[in-house]
């Protein structure tokens, strides 16, 4: 026989059925993606190496007739929602470093600290930053975030004795030994790099509530672009 349903029960099913807003927050990220996947191909953030580490060839989508791999976009943008997270999970931004050795990365790293609040080491990377208490400039960060693992070797070997976590733009060649999360991309190209660390600072800024995300970022990547003096 056919129970007629209560209000109570209509509004207990109710609870399960997603609500406008968040139906309209979902379309509106599913469109950020899509832009932001246009960006990225137009960025080379594609287009990896002829090697490949074994552990990123789960981000690799596949490989071209003259063997360069390419990498899946997708999973590079997840990776930098994941990351963002990350990042504002830390309650003091002067708590994250950003390094940079790679020249092409120096502007980005700058351009990043100043918009979200972490401390930029672009240049060379004083040996001792994270293990040696001797020295004036010894730092104790929550989180580091490098440009590339193998130029910034140093900064990730003292994280890994320190137990500092490491966020890494990684390459298909790139070593991934004391990586934490790996943001598979080219990070050799400028245009990649740095519009890389735009998106993750446009997402900071958007889950700390700093910036909508219907009004949008008039911050432009080419401010994030190196430029040669």
């Amino acid at each position: 026989f056919w129970l007629k349903p209560s209000a109570s029960d209509f509004v207990a099913a109710c609870e399960f059925l997603p609500t406008a807003n968040a139906r309209k927050r979902r379309t509106s990220m599913a469109v950020t993606k899509e832009e932001d996947v246009q960006m990225m191909l137009v960025c080379k953030t594609h287009l990896g190496t002829r090697n490949c580490d074994y552990r990123m060839k789960r981000y690799v989508f596949r490989r071209t007739v003259d063997g360069i791999h390419i990498i899946h976009l997708g999973k590079t943008w997840e990776k930098i929602m994941v990351a963002a997270r990350v990042i504002c999970a830390i309650e003091n931004p002067s708590d994250i470093i950003v390094a940079s050795q790679r020249p092409y990365g120096s502007r980005a790293v700058l351009k990043f600290s100043q918009y979200t609040g972490a401390l930029a080491m672009a240049g060379r990377w004083m040996p001792g930053t994270l293990t040696n208490q001797i020295t004036t400039k010894y730092l104790e960060p929550r989180l580091l975030i490098v440009t590339d693992p193998r130029t910034d070797a140093q900064a990730l070997k003292e994280a890994s004795y320190a137990n500092i976590p490491v966020l890494a733009l990684c390459d298909t060649d790139s070593p991934l030994e004391n990586v934490d999360i790996a943001i598979p991309a080219n990070n050799k190209g400028k245009e990649s790099i740095a519009l890389l660390y735009w998106l993750l600072a446009r997402e900071v800024q958007y889950l700390r509530g700093t910036l909508s995300r219907t009004a949008g970022w008039d911050i432009m990547v080419d401010s994030f672009f190196w430029r040669d003096p």
